[in-house]
C-alpha cells in the first residue's frame, strides 16, 4: 500500500455537500463523474496543496450499493481507499494471506482508476477499496 488516496462519503445530496466542504474546509472540485457500473455520481474535493482527498458519492438509482448503505447507516464515511502500484498483485497477495475480498479482480473506477474492494468482515468493519491510478 502507498498513501490514502481518499476518503469516500456517502451523500444524498453531492452538490450541497460540495458547496458546504469548500466553504467550511477550502476544499476544491477536482473532479466529478458518473460511475454508471457502482450506480453512483462520484466528486473528488481536495486541498489547494493536493494529497489525500474526499470522495463524495450519490447514489443514482434506488438499487446502488450507495443508496443501500444511507439506508441502512445514514450519510457518512463509506471507505477508505489506499493507492497501489498494481492492484492484481496487491489482490494475489490479499488472497494468499486469507483476506475476504469482495473483488478478486478489478474493475473500473472514477478518473481511469483500476479499483477493488476488500470485505469489511476482513478488516475489523471497514471498508478498503485498492485504486491503480493511470499511468502517466
Amino acid at each position: 500500500m502507498e498513501d490514502v488516496y481518499h476518503i469516500a462519503l456517502a451523500v444524498i445530496n453531492i452538490a450541497e455537500v460540495e458547496k458546504l466542504y469548500e466553504k467550511a474546509l477550502g476544499l476544491k472540485v477536482t473532479h466529478r463523474e458518473i460511475v454508471e457500473d457502482q450506480g453512483v455520481k462520484a466528486s473528488m474535493l481536495e486541498l489547494e496543496g493536493g494529497g489525500t482527498a474526499i470522495e463524495l458519492l450519490e447514489p443514482i438509482g434506488e438499487d446502488s450499493p450507495i443508496s443501500k448503505f444511507i439506508e441502512k447507516r445514514g450519510q457518512g464515511i463509506h471507505h477508505i481507499c489506499f493507492k497501489v502500484d498494481d492492484i492484481q498483485s496487491a489482490l494475489i497477495r490479499l488472497k494468499e494471506q486469507g483476506i475476504k475480498l469482495i473483488d478478486e479482480t478489478p474493475r473500473p473506477g472514477a478518473d481511469g482508476t483500476k479499483v477493488a474492494f476488500i470485505h469489511p468482515k476482513a478488516l475489523n468493519g471497514v471498508l478498503i477499496e485498492l485504486a491503480e491510478l493511470p499511468k502517466k
